[in-house]
């Protein structure tokens, strides 16, 4: 793949109606590249009254039935051809991706933007499955309706930013919503060209509009305006708070993916060379950047020594520098700010009596960009901040456990449920750990594989609500009843 330079990255406008337009006020904001720290592009600053226009828009083109009312064959056809161009773009979709965020070119090329293809023609073609209720009982025939529910605020992270938002968008607009989206301010780029596939695949002006701004005021607006009837948000615990707060008040229901401080548990019988490998990648994919991530290792007391030599050799094995290059395996963090709070995480653990194992520091070397060497930190007691907070970036944490309740008992102790896995070669074992582990996900002996067909969401702080298959499709419609006298 070629390298782009970044003035060739194209300024990003808000898509309102079709359209590409200036925010009122004329603000803009720079996004950044996070492997150089220098400006990428200039991007729209939307305010209030942008949100409330791209609202007023979507909830106007919602009423007028060219979408909501488009029989469910002609919304697949839309959407499954923006499927194809998403994936014939795919090159120019991975390098935005990479430039904007600093994941490596392999993991954005190789999977975030054809699974982002996916997501439109998975849910486009399961529209035309949903099932509708029918039921006789004596004089009378009741029979369900899964309308669509209207104007739909989808607040996406920074972390996978095109992946995420298709992921919402394709299910609330499949289901006949007008959406409104507010990408994150540190990743807008990728997002908001969507809106030119839209329109070459024939979207109706109006159904999908994105914004892009701060949360603070664009975004406080799509979590309280009374047309929006629909608010799915993916970011943290703390900010998932308030936007249902915010929703609160006009009643608008909320799916809500948070944070996570998911156990990786391996015990003595895993395949230890399997279980190095999927735990590597289960805290350095992506810079560690993703809420999935398998941040608390669980590592049985009689393979601790043998598992940690492995492991410990295998994260420093790994290349961290240019996310262009194919053989990149850990790009740059998303900011300079963020880069900051994991280095002070590092020191907080040190601090609270955990070792260093490896990394522990800015990789300089590699010039101004944010580059964080792959950390381990043991012999890490469950208690300590480190173990309990969510650092989000490329920092291990290692327990110790004992027995197969030391491991659900430590795994549990967390404000989060979102995700855990379980290595072992005990099939009996793995399905009692998997049923009692408290998350809404939980992988055996691999991570991160998702059947887009399967609820996903997270319990605690971690979330409410679940999406996925048929859950995405009751989230974004009304159910009503419609009951006969025979």
């Amino acid at each position: 793949m070629n390298l782009a330079q970044p003035q060739a990255i194209k300024d990003a406008k808000l898509f309102i109606n079709g359209e590409y337009r200036d925010a009122m006020s004329g603000e803009t904001f720079e996004t950044i590249d996070p492997s150089t720290n220098k400006k990428l592009a200039s991007v729209a600053k939307a305010g209030v009254e942008d949100a409330k226009l791209a609202i007023d828009v979507a909830q106007k083109t919602f009423e007028s039935g060219v979408w909501s009312e488009m029989p469910v064959a002609e919304r697949t056809k839309i959407l499954v051809r923006m499927s194809d161009l998403v994936m014939e773009r795919v090159d120019e979709l991975a390098l935005v991706e990479t430039l904007d965020v600093g994941k490596p070119i392999k993991e954005s090329r190789g999977f975030d933007i054809p699974r982002a293809a996916a997501n439109l023609r998975f849910f486009a073609e399961m529209a035309n499955y949903i099932n509708h209720e029918h039921y006789d009982q004596s004089r009378y025939m009741s029979y369900s309706k899964y309308a669509p529910a209207g104007v739909t605020s989808l607040i996406i992270p920074w972390n996978l930013p095109f992946m995420q938002m298709t992921w919402k968008a394709s299910a609330a607009m499949a289901a006949g919503n007008t959406v409104v989206v507010k990408p994150a301010s540190y990743t807008p780029l990728s997002a908001v060209m969507l809106g030119e596939i839209a329109n070459e695949a024939g979207l109706p002006p109006g159904v999908l509009n994105i914004i892009t701004g701060p949360g603070g005021t664009a975004g406080t607006e799509m979590t309280r305006n009374p047309s929006v009837r629909r608010i799915s948000f993916v970011g943290d615990s703390t900010t998932g708070r308030t936007v249902m707060q915010n929703a609160a008040s006009q009643l608008i229901p909320v799916s809500l993916e948070l944070g996570g401080k998911s156990a990786n548990i391996v015990f003595e019988d895993a395949d230890l060379d399997e279980a190095v490998a999927g735990s590597i990648e289960a805290i350095f994919r992506n810079q560690g950047e993703i809420c999935l991530a398998g941040s608390r290792l669980l590592v049985q007391e009689t393979i601790y020594d043998r598992f940690m030599e492995k492991f410990v050799e295998a994260a420093r094995a790994l290349k961290v520098g240019n996310p262009l290059d194919q053989e990149t395996d850990m790009g740059a963090l998303v900011s300079k700010g963020h880069l900051e709070t994991v280095d002070e995480y590092v020191q907080i653990g040190l601090g609270e009596g955990a070792k260093l194992a490896t990394g522990g520091k800015r990789i300089a070397s590699l010039g101004e960009g944010n580059f964080y060497e792959p950390t381990v930190l043991y012999d890490v007691d469950n208690k300590m901040r480190v173990a309990q907070e969510e650092i989000f970036g490329p920092v291990l944490v290692v327990i110790p456990f004992k027995t197969e309740e030391d491991a659900v008992r430590i795994a549990n102790d967390s404000m989060y449920g979102l995700a855990g896995v379980v290595w072992t070669n005990d099939l009996r074992r793995a399905h009692r750990v998997a049923a009692k582990v408290n998350s809404g996900l939980l992988w055996i002996n691999c991570w991160y594989y998702r059947d887009l067909r399967t609820p996903f969401g997270g319990s605690k702080a971690s979330g409410i609500g679940r999406e996925g298959g048929r859950h995405s499709f009751e989230f974004y419609t009304e159910a009503k009843t419609i009951t006969m006298k025979l």
